[in-house]
Order: C-alpha cells, then sequence, then structure tokens
C-alpha cells in the first residue's frame, strides 16, 4: 500500500495540524470541513504556525509556498478522495462511522481509514462502517499535532497488519514517534493521563494547592505543562469527554470518575483557550 494523499477530515485545531503535517511531508492534502468558517480558521491558523517557522529561520519561504500548495481546503465531502483518509471530527461514535460510510462510497477499496479518536473503541467503529474492517484503524495524534511527536497506531480486533503497518510508515515520515497499540479503553496515554488530571482536581477540589500552584509543582519536577494548563489546550470539554468514555468503559470505576470542578467549567462554556476562559483566563486573539 503506497500512502500518495492524505485526507483529513474536521478542520478543527486537531485536523489542521494534522493536515499541516502531512503536507509538510510531503503529501497532498485535502482538509475537509461542513463549515467554511471552520475551513479559513484552519487556514489562517496554518498559515500563522508556518509563518512563525519561517521567522525562527526553521522553514524556508519556498518552502512555505509548497506546502501551503500541497493543502486544498473543501467544505464539499466528494473532494474527500485518498489512499488514506484521517477522520478528527467530534468524539462521537455516530458521528465517526456515519462519516467513513459516506467516504467508503466515494473511496477505492484500497483506501485506508484511520480515525483520531482518542476514547472510543477502534473495533467498534470498524464493526459500524462499510468498509471491510481490515482497513480501519486508529492514528491518535496529540495537540498540538503538529509538533507533538506521538502518534498511537491503533490496531482494532480485525485490522491488518499491513494497515498498521502503513500508518507506522507515513507516522515516521511525518516525523513522528509512532507506538503500536492495541485497541483497549483510552489506549495508553488518556489512560494514564486520566490520573495525572484527576487527581490534581482532586488536590485543587480539597483546597490542598490552587491551579497554579499545582501547575508550577509538576512543571518544575520535569512535565512540560502542568494539568490545568494542559488541559486548557486540549479543552475542557474534550478533556472531560475522554474521562467520561473511560468512566464508562471501566464500568464507573471510581479512579475515572469525572470531577465536578471540570464538570461545571465545561457547563458554564469555560471550555479553556478556545473560549478565553478556563481553569485560567485568556486574551482571545
Amino acid at each position: 500500500m503506497v500512502i500518495e494523499s492524505i485526507a483529513v477530515c474536521g478542520a478543527g485545531t486537531m485536523g489542521a495540524g494534522i493536515a499541516q503535517i502531512a503536507a509538510y511531508s510531503g503529501y497532498r492534502t485535502t482538509l475537509f470541513d461542513i463549515r467554511p468558517d471552520g475551513l479559513e480558521r484552519a487556514k489562517a491558523q496554518i498559515e500563522k504556525s508556518l509563518t512563525g517557522a519561517v521567522e525562527k529561520g526553521k522553514l524556508a519561504v519556498a518552502d512555505k509556498e509548497s506546502i501551503l500548495q500541497r493543502i486544498s481546503f473543501t467544505a464539499a465531502i466528494n473532494d474527500c478522495k485518498a489512499d488514506l483518509i484521517i477522520e478528527a471530527i467530534v468524539e462521537n461514535l455516530s458521528a465517526k462511522t456515519s462519516l467513513f460510510n459516506q467516504l467508503a462510497e466515494i473511496n477505492t477499496a484500497k483506501t485506508i481509514f484511520a480515525t483520531n479518536t482518542s476514547s472510543l473503541s477502534v473495533s467498534t467503529i470498524a464493526a459500524a462502517v462499510t468498509v471491510h474492517p481490515s482497513r480501519v484503524a486508529g492514528m491518535h495524534f496529540f495537540n498540538p499535532a503538529h509538533l507533538m511527536k506521538l502518534v498511537e497506531v491503533v490496531s482494532g480486533r480485525e485490522t491488518s497488519p499491513e494497515v498498521a503497518d502503513v500508518l507506522y510508515a507515513v507516522a515516521m515520515r511525518m516525523g513522528k514517534v509512532p507506538v503500536r497499540v492495541k485497541d483497549a479503553p483510552g489506549f495508553i496515554v488518556n489512560r494514564v493521563a486520566r490520573l495525572y488530571y484527576l487527581e490534581a482536581m482532586h488536590l485543587a477540589a480539597e483546597h490542598v494547592a490552587d491551579f497554579s500552584a499545582i501547575d508550577q509543582l509538576l512543571e518544575s519536577v520535569g512535565f512540560k505543562m502542568g494539568p490545568f494548563a494542559l488541559m486548557d489546550l486540549i479543552g475542557n470539554d474534550v478533556n472531560l469527554a475522554v474521562t467520561q468514555s473511560l468512566y464508562d468503559a471501566f464500568n464507573h470505576a471510581p479512579r475515572f470518575k469525572p470531577n465536578t470542578l471540570q464538570e461545571q467549567r465545561v457547563k458554564e462554556g469555560k471550555l479553556g483557550r478556545k473560549t478565553g476562559l478556563g481553569f485560567y483566563k485568556y486574551e482571545q486573539q
């Protein structure tokens, strides 16, 4: 299986980042979203990121223009024809399977379908789509996708070893550090990370220390970002959805129970950086 073209579905922060690194790595890239305004924001995000790389001397101007020329932005699903499709849409099973089923009708029998899900079962997604489950796998990037090195290559129950090998090779070409993972709730990182977030929120709720102090202490011992700053970056709605998914998957095991500090923020629309307010306050750009 030779991958020459990639279609990324979902032009949010994650989808835009995946599209950027795909084009940067030489793939013909299509970024699809049903929202034209979302596509405009994604284009601006990618251009800003590449301009920053040029200003830092990490990218030549000519290379920036070549990367942008390799990306097509579209709101028409019929334009999503590629060797590899990576979906990065809302973390909802029916939405993901519905999208894959639509795309299966317009793509070839060799197209690989990869989901960027962070908590849903790859095997369950594969079982609900019309393509053969051997061509469905997980390719879980981390935010910001164009910078974070780790990619979890997730094999469902029936994922072909060849498909997993292809995704591993694509991640390598992108300059990532791919890790092979079997389908399991939360895979590796999100399962372990629940305790990072939840224990930090327990400490704050018990008034042991405030958000800033907890973040500073954890950053001082080597973590790149403290849990509250990281939840605001990811989005409290996204982070809470992953926690709820694992809580359900593990039959409501207490260690995965969502915390009211985050539930209340999501209820109030305090989602983090993208709304200007989460655990911290941010200037809107």
